[in-house]
């Protein structure tokens, strides 16, 4: 029997050098969303720490897995009983690369169930984001079972690669989580809503993706359905949005549209 339908949140805000501050705001997100029925929120890239331009200080910024913005995370999941999904400034080991890691973190209750570091680095649009963050390596896809569904991860830029999606869909990914930090410049927003949709479109899958908001970001965090639907849509306002992930939603589509049993071509790892 198909489980019923999971709620996810999604939560937009513009994170600081303040990891307290940004602590606090993900402490009202996480009372909220366990308030309205949601089991999984997602939060920006970067919710850890962050500065508009990136620079030296992202190094200061930096903290381990085991450090106390992941420990207060899985605290915050433990008291609402929640799968948060969250965007941090990991700080890098071995002595040869000074670079530290753009990394997402899944934690519930018991600690961290998945850990995925940014594997397409922001080197565009005037941004050379591996100046100072390393890339992720190209590993196993890193999803986690969330009921009848599998929740996928991948961050930002990771959006313009299609082949990154499909990789997660193939799997077994039914829910991609996109934390970003989608900078702001002209058709950037028509860029992020194109692409979020496109991603649930193409792969017959729903997307959950939560950003910045302005005047760095673009705001606009979403919950897509897997014909391309927008079941939630955020504006440039600090805040949170809720939609149902229905198992049996994605069964129909995919039965309707088996797209992804008639392609004649595969990803692999490059």
């Amino acid at each position: 029997m198909t489980s019923p339908p999971t709620r996810v949140a999604a939560a937009q805000f513009a994170p600081s050098r303040d990891t307290d501050a940004n602590l606090d705001r993900i402490a009202r997100f996480a009372k909220q969303a366990s308030t309205a029925g949601a089991h999984v929120l997602v939060l920006p890239e970067y919710s850890s720490w962050f500065a508009p331009v990136l620079g030296e200080d992202f190094l200061a910024g930096a903290q381990p897995l085991d450090g106390p913005f992941v420990r207060s995370l899985t605290a915050l999941a433990a008291e609402h009983d929640l799968l948060l999904v969250a965007g941090m400034v990991e700080a890098a080991t071995g002595p040869d690369d000074p670079r530290v890691s753009n990394t997402l973190v899944a934690t519930d209750g018991h600690g961290a169930r998945a850990v995925y570091r940014k594997i397409h680095l922001y080197d565009a649009f005037g941004s050379r984001e591996s100046d100072w963050m390393r890339p992720g390596g190209i590993e196993a896809p890193e999803t986690l079972a969330l009921g009848d569904l599998t929740l996928g991860l991948q961050t930002c830029y990771d959006l313009r690669f299609p082949e990154v999606s499909r990789y997660l869909v193939d799997a077994g990914a039914d829910l991609l989580a996109v934390p970003a930090e989608w900078v702001a410049g002209p058709n950037k927003l028509d860029h992020w809503t194109t692409l979020c949709r496109a991603r649930a479109i193409e792969n017959t899958c729903f997307v959950v993706a939560a950003d910045h908001v302005p005047p760095v970001g673009v705001g606009a965090s979403m919950i897509v359905d897997p014909l391309g639907g927008v079941l939630a849509h955020a504006g440039e306002e600090e805040g949170m949005i809720v939609a149902d992930v229905d198992p049996a939603v994605l069964t129909a589509v995919r039965t309707t549209n088996p797209a992804l049993r008639l392609r004649r071509f595969t990803v692999a790892p490059g």
